[in-house]
Parts: C-alpha cells; sequence; structure tokens
C-alpha cells in the first residue's frame, strides 16, 4: 500500500457569494485569526491542515490569474520589509514557516468554471500513480479532542488501503447543501462504513427513501465532510464523464464519479471527529471566526465579548419595540 504523500487543494471557485470582497481578493484569501492567534489567509490554515498531519506535497488548483497572489502571500517577509519586523521574533518565525510551506507548494489552473470534478481532474498530472488527500480551500477543520481532521483520513485510509472519505451526520435541513451517502457498518472507532449508495444534494424525499444509514438517528444523515483519500481511479472516473461530457446542472460534477468508483473498487465513508466550516459563504466565514476563536487563547476574551454583544442587542431590540 503506498503512503500518502500528496494533497490537492481545490480553490478556482469565483466566490459569487462572498461579492465583492472576492471581486479583489480570492475568497481563499480571506483572513482569520487562527488559533494559534495569527491571523492568516483560509489556504494557509487549510495547507497547515494538510502538512501537519503527514503531508509533503500540496497542489493547489486556481482560476485564471490567482496563482500570483497565492506565491506572494508564501514567500515570507519581503527582504526590504525584514527591518520593520526585525524587534517580532515571531513575525519572523511565521515567515519561516511560510517559507517551508512555499517550499511544498505546486498550482495548476483550471481554465474554466467547468465544476468540482474537473477541478481536481486538472491536478491528474500532479497527483500521477498516487493515493491524494483532497481538499476544499474555503472550508476549515476542527477536530474534536483527538488528532486533526486531516490525519483522521489518512488513518483510516492506512488502516483499510482503499479510498476514504470523511463524513459527519448533519440535519435533514441542511441536504440541500451537501453530497449524502448511506452504506453498510464496517467498524465503530470511528464509525465507518461501506458505501452503497451516494446522491450529490438530494431532495428530502429521496434521502429518506434511498439514503437511511442503520444507526443515524431518523432526522440526520451522512454527508460528505470535505476531505477524501481517494486513489488514482478516481481520475479513470473523471475523464469517463469528461470524455462523454456527463454533467449535472451543466458541470463535471465530484460526486458522480465517486459513485462510478464505489462500483469499480472498495470505497468506505467514516465519520470525522471534528466539525467543518465552510468560509465560502457570508454566514460561514462569520462562524468560521467565533469558532477558531473559541478554540483559541482567546477564548475567554471571546465569550466575555460575545455575551456583552448579544447583552447590547437585546436592549436595541427591547428599544425598537417600545
Amino acid at each position: 500500500m503506498q503512503k500518502v504523500r500528496k494533497a490537492v487543494i481545490t480553490a478556482a471557485g469565483r466566490g459569487t457569494r462572498q461579492y465583492p470582497a472576492s471581486t479583489t481578493v480570492q475568497k481563499e484569501m480571506f483572513p482569520l485569526v487562527d488559533r494559534d492567534g495569527i491571523t492568516k489567509p483560509a489556504i494557509q490554515i487549510i495547507a497547515e491542515e494538510a502538512l501537519d498531519s503527514g503531508i509533503e506535497e500540496i497542489c493547489i488548483v486556481t482560476a485564471p490569474g490567482d496563482e500570483e497572489q497565492y506565491r506572494r502571500h508564501f514567500r515570507g517577509i519581503a527582504e526590504d520589509l525584514l527591518p520593520s519586523f526585525s524587534k517580532h521574533r515571531w513575525a519572523l518565525e511565521q515567515s519561516e514557516r511560510l517559507e517551508r510551506i512555499h517550499q511544498s507548494l505546486t498550482y495548476v489552473e483550471q481554465p474554466s468554471p467547468e465544476g468540482y470534478g474537473h477541478a481536481v481532474y486538472c491536478a491528474r498530472e500532479f497527483v500521477g500513480d498516487e493515493p491524494f488527500l483532497l481538499l476544499l480551500g474555503d472550508h476549515v477543520y476542527i477536530s474534536g479532542d483527538g488528532a486533526r481532521c486531516a490525519a483522521q483520513v489518512l488513518e483510516v485510509y492506512e488502516r483499510y488501503g482503499c479510498s476514504v472519505s470523511a463524513v459527519k451526520q448533519t440535519p435533514e435541513t441542511l441536504l440541500h447543501l451537501y453530497g449524502t451517502l448511506t452504506g453498510a457498518r464496517l467498524g465503530d472507532k470511528p464509525p465507518t462504513y461501506k458505501i452503497t449508495e451516494l446522491v450529490e444534494k438530494p431532495s428530502l424525499e429521496l434521502a429518506y427513501e434511498e439514503l437511511r444509514t442503520e444507526g443515524v438517528p431518523i432526522g440526520k444523515f451522512l454527508c460528505f465532510f470535505g476531505m477524501h483519500v481517494f486513489t488514482p481511479t478516481l481520475f479513470e472516473c473523471l475523464q469517463y464523464h469528461l470524455d462523454n461530457n456527463l454533467r449535472q446542472r451543466g458541470e463535471i460534477q465530484l460526486t458522480n464519479s465517486q459513485d462510478m468508483l464505489r462500483q469499480k473498487e472498495r470505497y468506505l465513508a467514516f465519520e470525522a471527529d471534528g466539525e467543518r466550516y465552510d468560509t465560502g459563504v457570508p454566514f460561514g466565514l462569520v462562524e468560521t471566526q467565533i469558532a477558531l476563536a473559541l478554540n483559541s487563547p482567546m477564548r475567554d476574551q471571546m465569550l466575555a465579548s460575545l455575551v456583552n454583544i448579544i447583552a447590547q442587542s437585546g436592549q436595541h431590540l427591547r428599544g425598537w419595540e417600545r
């Protein structure tokens, strides 16, 4: 079984839901204060998730013209600015970290917006004949008490030696946002399933008819977490859909190739211990920052601030009611 050395991070979306900010800065470059108290763009937090979990090389799939902005960030502090940072050891350490990340990065361009599956396919040459970790460039993950979420996916792959996707029990009201699956239970630590059916953003009626999973409470379904380890067979499935122009809503969807993959070879899902946060939508960006702050050294300050904000909001509401 090959070790997973490579990761692909898709960052080619046009950020329409974050307009107008996304017209000047890619949504993956929106700043967040991370759990260590350092302000970073979302794409750096995702890259660190992969590298801290044992990944050696990362490919970022970009939209046309976006690569240079990523390169500028990961080069660290420009030489002419170093004197300004000479008294800030923490900043110099962060710059050195950026340089190390930079050494691990490769970029490929998705020339036109043809869907998530097409974006992943653009990294085929980088991946070659190896298994790879797939991440979203605008999703931030916070694990439970154990290992990082990416490390969990890699551990399950190493245990079973096949493609694996992280999933999360998700309320039925959110099914319109996620690919959803069902399967036969294989193990309990973590809960692991052999995937038997999966559908991209199913209707509630379809979900109850075909996607109920034994042991998952009524009202919840197993939805993709946004992290996967795939064997190179996935690219054969993507190639088939591209060659035959098999699209949904005009795009090459990853989910269709995942469904084909599970019919060709063993493909598992497991329930990740952690939470996912989507920075690609306005509420998700706010939610992500609050979650990061509550898991950082600023936790007590953040809690006190939230209580104060809620109290002040309540006073304003009572004033309006009068």
